[in-house]
């Protein structure tokens, strides 16, 4: 099984580092290809950086295709930027890291904290959880004030004002699961767990687990109606 992995950003360094995070989380059998685009935002900290970012994903995704394609993609940002774009493209699984996380959440607890990164993506975090049904669920959504490139080597005071703000939604807010609302924090989900006390859920994981089940259930993309080939393609 081959699972395209796609940072929207243009950091190779976040691109590797997340690539190793969904590895760990992959079977035996399942080749993870990390990819970024040439072109495109440094990061995804705005609906500016949101647009661009998402013809960056088309492009790689119909490289993807015309090289023999992959059985699954994951978007790794979470504004879930270009998924309902990518699904129409393809016939194979395409999940987002922020809906993914949403789910599993729901899985693990009656209710989730989401800690990000600034705060002015906090909208798009809450438009999310408008649209996956997650909006009760969801008990506190948190900006750290980190920059996401920072999180490249988020080490030292980076990771304790992390776990500051996750054990804020565990302790004030009543969270039974806390959400890590970027990809560039996929390396710290079990440091952060064993520091909060309760499940951390990374993304990246999630919708790695979730693209690898869809492919052995043998259930992809629908192409009934709104996913189908936009016309311009066909």
């Amino acid at each position: 099984m081959r699972i395209t992995l796609i940072n929207p950003n243009t950091s190779r360094a976040m691109t590797a580092k997340i690539g190793a995070a969904a590895r760990e989380a992959a079977g035996p059998d399942v080749e993870i290809v990390a990819v970024c685009p040439e072109d495109g935002p440094a990061a995804i900290e705005s609906h500016c950086d949101d647009a661009y970012a998402s013809v960056g994903i088309i492009e790689l995704i119909l490289a993807d295709q015309v090289a023999g394609g992959s059985d699954g993609y994951v978007i790794a940002c979470f504004g879930d930027p270009g998924v309902d774009a990518a699904r129409e493209l393809v016939e194979v699984p395409v999940v987002g890291i922020a809906e993914a996380a949403m789910h599993v959440a729901v899985l693990s607890g009656r209710s989730f904290g989401i800690v990000t990164t600034l705060s002015r993506t906090l909208g798009r975090a809450r438009d999310l959880l408008h649209r996956h049904g997650f909006e009760r669920a969801c008990v506190a959504a948190y900006g750290t004030g980190i920059p996401v490139l920072d999180l490249e080597d988020a080490t030292g005071a980076a990771l304790d004002e992390i776990a500051g703000w996750c054990e804020r939604a565990v302790r004030d807010d009543g969270a039974d699961v806390v959400v890590l609302g970027c990809a560039g924090m996929a390396d710290l989900c079990r440091r952060l767990a064993d520091r909060v006390g309760v499940p951390v859920v990374d993304g990246v994981a999630a919708a790695v687990g979730l693209v690898t089940a869809m492919v052995r259930m043998r259930v992809g993309t629908s192409k009934r109606d709104e996913y189908a080939l936009p016309p311009r393609l066909r």
